[in-house]
């Protein structure tokens, strides 16, 4: 099994090496490291990625030398990925920024909305219904718009309103059949997303009634724990395999 989608110290998680050596620990035949990254030149954004250090943008070289020195220390299959934001009025940035840094791949994600991060709880929870529902509408023209884009070789966790407890609910089947119809047409592949399978949320991405209507549409996928540290690669992984049997994932080869 290959895990496209963990982070390491170069956006917001574990040590690099911690997360090779869970990985070899699990068992797994490949591993993607796909850290967070954000081009928007906004100084909202600017102020973010000085906040929180995800400047994979300028570290990406810095990153692909260790990589490529632990490739030949494990019988891991090491691959070179990115975590984008995306966002519409952005694509010229992010395209350029893709082809000038020559990841193996991208992972495409939307993570912004209502001017907030989609986990602030706090932000959400103090909309009406009426804007909470308008919220989770410009979440599907998003991720829509990231499929339509064709940037993307994954697109990441793609029900990610779930997570609030605001938010979560708001997506219907409707907003399901238009994610698998720009899927459908896209190039881009959903992942299978472990990222809050051991903590409070406790489901995957997608959810599985979502599921179902991806596979109908004849959608495939590829599999990401979301893993931030060694013990939640490990534990996401014995869940990731249970679920792709239980669910009978058609699992897509990137064909790296």
């Amino acid at each position: 099994m290959h895990d496209y989608h963990v982070h390491t110290t170069y956006s917001d998680g574990s040590l690099l090496p911690r997360m090779v050596a869970a990985a070899e620990q699990a068992g797994l035949d490949g591993l993607g490291l796909a850290d967070h990254c954000n081009v928007f030149d906004t100084e909202g954004a600017r102020a973010y990625r000085d906040a929180f250090g995800f400047n994979l943008d300028l570290t990406h070289e810095r990153r692909r030398r260790a990589i490529e020195r632990y490739r030949d220390r494990t019988d891991l299959r090491l691959y070179d990925g990115v975590e984008m934001d995306y966002h519409p009025d952005h694509e010229d940035a992010i395209d350029e920024f893709l082809a000038d840094a020559a990841f193996d791949y991208a992972i495409g994600s939307v993570h912004q909305l209502d001017g907030a991060n989609v986990h602030d709880r706090e932000h959400f929870a103090a909309l009406s219904p009426t804007q909470r529902e308008r919220a989770v509408e410009t979440y599907v023209d998003r991720v829509v718009g990231l499929l339509d884009s064709d940037l993307f070789d994954i697109a990441a966790h793609i029900d990610l309103v779930e997570r609030n407890p605001a938010l979560r609910g708001l997506l219907s089947e409707n907003h399901y059949r238009r994610i698998a119809d720009a899927l459908a047409a896209s190039q881009t592949v959903p992942e299978i997303n472990a990222g809050r399978v051991t903590r409070e949320y406790g489901d995957f991405h997608p959810s599985e009634e979502f599921f179902e209507t991806l596979v109908d549409a004849g959608v495939g996928f590829t599999i990401g724990s979301d893993a931030h540290e060694p013990q939640e690669l490990l534990e996401c992984t014995d869940r990731l395999e249970s679920t792709v049997e239980h669910r009978d994932v058609p699992i897509v080869e990137l064909g790296l």
